[in-house]
């Protein structure tokens, strides 16, 4: 069953997110967490870490390594299991209880493009 659509919202309040695209250069585990990894993404002009909470979701993360995916890059950082977290991955279908999968571009583009 698909779910309810959410309040809408302002286009002012969609043009505050900077969703972007970036390159999984690596990932890692992180030892104290049932749920997380450690990506290091390649966003054109910088690289960042992004802890993703996919580590159960997959049977092995690593296949994401040389992955394109889209990424929000202006959360604020936030430490989880002692790590830090410099953005968020985005995924398809968590929410509905599917196995996620990674929102990519249909072909590939320059690490850093700008959706919207």
């Amino acid at each position: 069953m698909t779910a309810a659509i959410k309040p809408p919202v302002t286009i002012d309040d969609l043009s505050k997110l900077d969703v972007r695209v970036g390159t999984i250069l690596s990932v890692g585990d992180i030892p104290d967490s049932d749920k997380l990894v450690k990506l290091q993404v390649d966003f054109g002009d910088h690289e960042r870490q992004i802890l993703a909470g996919i580590k159960g979701e997959r049977e092995d993360p690593t296949e994401l390594q040389g992955r394109q995916a889209v990424f929000v890059v202006n959360m604020a950082p936030r430490k989880m299991a002692g790590e830090l977290s410099e953005g968020m991955l985005f995924d398809i279908g968590y929410e509905d209880g599917i196995r996620p999968v990674l929102a990519v571009p249909e072909e590939p583009v320059p690490n850093g493009a700008r959706l919207g």
